[in-house]
């Protein structure tokens, strides 16, 4: 779990005050590796905040996959997998995100009683 800034900063200035690790921890209810580690990145890089997440599609482009969808309206999710060069279930990940649907139910029972009309 991430801890606040503020109880990191002042973790770090107890132990500079010359605490142990041990001791610190106890103090700030945390373990002595994570005293450690914020001193260590205290002194790599001068702050104790969190990187920011870079999340994001890699290899899809939405814009794309949109025009894709609209110009191959029958193209199954393997297909478009090759396409654009990723696994299936990242093209069924972002068809969700989108709110693009796969073909329904209605269309398949449609075909299947058209089937056994013809055979009865």
């Amino acid at each position: 779990m991430s801890r606040s800034v503020d109880l990191r900063e002042a973790a770090v200035a107890y132990y500079e005050e010359g605490h142990t690790l041990i001791e610190t921890g106890k103090v700030f209810k945390v373990g002595k590796t994570a005293v450690s580690n914020w001193v260590r990145k205290k002194r790599e890089t001068g702050d104790l905040h969190n990187k920011p997440l870079n999340r994001g599609f890699k290899k899809i482009d939405l814009e794309k996959l949109k025009t894709y969808v609209k110009e191959h309206p029958d193209a199954t999710q393997k297909e478009m997998a090759e396409a654009f060069g990723c696994y299936n279930q990242a093209i069924s990940k972002v068809l969700r995100r989108c709110g693009i649907t796969r073909k329904k139910r209605p269309h398949a029972t449609k075909n299947r009683n058209l089937k056994k009309q013809k055979i009865t």
